[in-house]
């Protein structure tokens, strides 16, 4: 039950690129800009006393924050978007645990080469607001804001048949990890060298993204980046994969289906319990979450 209640409300903060979904992206649309953006919230609290089934009381809140400015004028394109994300939960006695904690800004910009292809470039940056800690041991940071931080450069061709669709191929790209902290950095996290804060690699970039309407309030989207270094074991292909279904009930209430997963050889786990990551795996999850949510 706590694992669903918790399930619940980081939803709101881990839905990727939920604006894509709630504007619509069509084609014949006006020249100049357009712009919006989304604010959802959840909020749960459980309270236990003297109860024989057993359980803990907890609260917990998130909130999700999205902009993006979208402009179009002839044949070009530029795509502008902004995710902030953020959860805490506290369960019996035990401290306040973050949940979520997201910065995402992304550019994409495009000029036409014929019907469905575009001339493109695209800037990613991706890092995190606060310290992270290897819970339940709260004295031990393993990650905090630009540690790591992670920014990407591509120039490539962007396929465009329809407007639900995209596929975004760049066989140019660049990449760089931030680790702004010198303790991890001297442990060689995120895969710098111990005592560099920061790894540049080089290689090749994909980016797939597709959306439907199933019906007028239900929605799904799927998006997934693969990236390989050309340079250092380029079989080993960095993959950011995320699914989204979301229901509207009414005008404020959504209900959300999610799941996210990740695989970077360069992000190690410790697997024999000694403290030192020594080996990749492929992380997981799967969200469900109900709340309010405004759009504009």
């Amino acid at each position: 039950m706590m694992s669903f209640l918790l399930a619940t409300n980081v939803v709101f903060a881990q839905t990727t690129e939920t604006e894509e979904v709630l504007r619509e992206v069509a084609e014949g649309v006006s020249d100049g800009w357009q712009t919006g953006g989304l604010f959802s919230v959840g909020f749960n609290q459980v309270s236990l006393t003297n109860w024989a089934a057993g359980g803990q009381s907890s609260m917990s809140g998130n909130a999700l924050f999205n902009l993006f400015a979208d402009y179009r004028k002839e044949s070009v394109v530029w795509n502008n978007s902004l995710d902030l994300g953020y959860g805490l939960i506290r369960q019996g006695d035990e401290g306040v645990i973050k949940t979520d904690d997201k910065v995402d800004l992304l550019s994409k910009a495009g000029l036409k080469a014929s019907e469905s292809w575009y001339y493109a470039g695209l800037v990613n940056f991706k890092t995190q607001m606060t310290a992270g800690y290897d819970y339940p041991n709260d004295s031990i940071e393993i990650s905090r804001f630009l540690a790591p931080g992670y920014f990407l450069a591509s120039i490539g061709m962007d396929y465009q048949p329809e407007g639900s669709f995209s596929l975004f191929l760049a066989p140019l790209t660049g990449k760089i990890t931030l680790v702004n902290d010198q303790t991890l950095a001297d442990a060689g996290a995120f895969g710098v060298d111990p005592g560099k804060k920061s790894r540049s690699e080089f290689g090749g970039y994909i980016r797939a993204f597709y959306k439907r309407d199933i019906t007028e309030n239900i929605a799904f989207q799927t998006k997934a980046d693969f990236f390989s270094n050309y340079l250092d074991n380029p079989k080993e292909i960095d993959v950011n994969w995320e699914t989204l279904l979301l229901m509207k009930v009414g005008r404020y209430l959504t209900v959300s289906f999610a799941t996210h997963l990740i695989y970077d050889a360069d992000i190690l786990f410790d697997t024999s319990d000694d403290g030192i990551g020594d080996s990749s795996k492929v992380q997981f999850k799967h969200l469900l979450g109900v709340g309010l949510s405004y759009s504009f």
